[in-house]
């Protein structure tokens, strides 16, 4: 998750691919999710039982889309809609358990050599929609294709570390993925967003084929995803017999869709909408607790906060139990400015970052900043941003900093703040800790937004990432964590619920945080 992933995935809010515009963790909330509703049929009366989503054997999911550029790519898997389509079609080699630990899916099999440098993978036999099985060579070509920048793959620059001159199939189930360097946290990429197998050769995803639970029927982009269940699934087939995927770009549209029938299972509700759905009692809420860092990302790399001491005054001066309180309507806990919270490799032992006015007022008197402007970008992207924008604005004047807000529009904000200005709300679905820290917090990595830079994080992180042992390794990262809690400008100032709800009529699915093998498994899903 990304993910959150957001993975994925990040999953998650963020366009760091730079391909198109990304709606984000709580969608865009412009003008047009009826629209897309009506678009798609569900406000027509498209025939079926309206009580439970449109008809007793097809499944309908509301999702926020991406628009007209949309692709049912998976290697292009940004979004949560993205994803949700992606685990309909396609498979990976693993998959994420809800502490991102890794699991086996089209891999029965893997280990790595005493160096971490060379990893043996096993498939398990398992077939392509065409009937054609899954091989050794569409592991190396999907690999290769997303492991390529201009594809714009999630996991790309994990994918990157792979030496694929000197990887090699070896026969038509087994292949040895060589590394450049050792890597023992390395399986946690065969369950990435945008690691989907997809068979050798293919460039074109206009009529998909995939080894996924469902096949494709039909697809717009920004409009409806059909699906038919796929018999022949090697981890057996579907309980429902078609798919639908919906565009609701409105929170409100998704709401009101679930509420009426049209749709069984609206994604990424939040504190309003919870709040309405616990009254009104028919519906099912599926909350993952804690599943999206809450962020504000501060510049390292540019004034005024290469300074770290009005960096420092930041995290001091922000009031994160208010923000919990009124900008996520309570759903949710506040952040001690790491990503991760309940992980694999996120340290426990940390005393909960606490306010203090006096402190943060002095180091801004220190840093000759008094009465500083600082603008800080935000959008509607997450519904939570704007009021958290206007709470930190009164809570640092108490510091001595004034802060100007600027909103940016939501279909070009993450593509934007890659470059422009020097603090901005973001947010990250459920990823592995590590895979986190190698993405966007190690020196010069493209996705590191604060750019920070220190020799001694990087160091650990490269020590943590070739240590065998696995105790050892948890607390190489643990240290390393402790570290850029302190220096990278990633301010995580709460963690936001993961809540979706599904109507009375379904079976099957359970909470799960976005990115994980849980989360939108629509093939587990029965009706009635």
């Amino acid at each position: 998750m990304t993910t959150r992933a957001r993975t994925q995935a990040e999953a998650e809010a963020e366009a760091e691919t730079g391909r198109r515009p990304e709606p984000g963790r709580r969608g865009v909330l412009a003008a047009g999710g009826g629209l897309a509703l009506a678009a798609s049929g569900l406000l027509t009366g498209c025939g079926g039982d309206t009580k439970g989503g449109g008809g007793g054997d097809r499944f309908r999911a509301a999702f926020t889309a991406g628009g007209s550029q949309e692709t049912l790519d998976p290697h292009v898997a940004p979004n949560f809609v993205d994803q949700a389509r992606a685990k309909a079609l396609f498979d990976t080699l693993g998959t994420y358990a809800d502490d991102m630990s890794v699991r086996k899916r089209l891999a029965e099999s893997w280990e790595s050599d005493r160096s971490g440098t060379r990893w043996r993978i096993r498939l398990r036999q398992a077939e392509f929609h065409d009937g054609k099985p899954v091989t050794a060579e569409d592991v190396l070509y999907s690999y290769r294709r997303a492991a390529d920048p201009e594809t714009g793959s999630p996991s790309q620059e994990l994918l990157s570390a792979i030496d694929f001159g000197a990887s090699k199939a070896e026969g038509k189930r087994s292949l040895v993925l060589v590394l450049k360097a050792p890597n023992f946290e390395f399986p946690t990429v065969f369950a990435g967003p945008g690691t989907e197998i997809v068979p050798d050769g293919t460039k074109d995803f206009r009529k998909p084929v995939g080894s996924g639970p469902f096949t494709y029927v039909s697809f717009t982009p920004g409009g409806t995803a059909r699906y038919r269940r796929w018999a022949d699934h090697w981890d057996g087939a579907p309980h429902i017999a078609e798919l639908e995927i919906v565009p609701a770009n409105e929170e409100s549209a998704r709401l009101n869709a679930l509420l009426s029938g049209q749709v069984h299972y609206a994604a990424d509700m939040a504190g309003a909408s919870v709040d309405r759905l616990k009254k009104e009692g028919s519906t099912r809420l599926l909350t993952a607790k804690r599943a999206t860092a809450q962020q504000l990302l501060l510049r390292t790399g540019r004034k005024p906060f290469d300074d770290p001491r009005l960096v420092r005054a930041v995290q001091l001066g922000i009031d994160r139990k208010a923000l919990v309180r009124v900008a996520l309507a309570g759903h949710g806990e506040v952040g001690d400015d790491l990503f991760g919270t309940g992980l694999r490799g996120y340290p426990d032992d940390l005393k909960p970052r606490e306010r203090d006015v006096e402190k943060a007022r002095g180091l801004v008197k220190d840093a000759g900043a008094d009465g500083l402007e600082i603008t800080v970008e935000t959008s509607s992207v997450d519904a939570a941003w704007e009021a958290a924008a206007d709470l930190m604005k009164g809570q640092l004047r108490e510091v001595g900093l004034r802060l100007r807000v600027n909103t940016r529009a939501s279909s070009t904000y993450f593509s934007e703040i890659k470059t422009k200005g020097v603090a901005a709300f973001n947010t990250t679905s459920t990823l592995p800790v590590s895979d986190f820290l190698q993405q966007r917090v190690r020196g010069g990595a493209a996705r590191n937004q604060t750019q920070y830079a220190s020799e001694k994080f990087d160091a650990l992180l490269t020590r943590a990432r070739t240590t065998r042992d696995e105790k050892e390794r948890l607390a190489l990262l643990a240290r390393a964590q402790r570290i850029a809690r302190d220096e990278s400008g990633l301010l995580v100032w709460a963690f936001s619920d993961a809540t979706d709800a599904v109507g009375p009529s379904v079976r099957g699915l359970r909470a799960a945080p976005p990115n994980s093998h849980d989360w939108a498994r629509f093939d587990r899903v029965r009706l009635g």
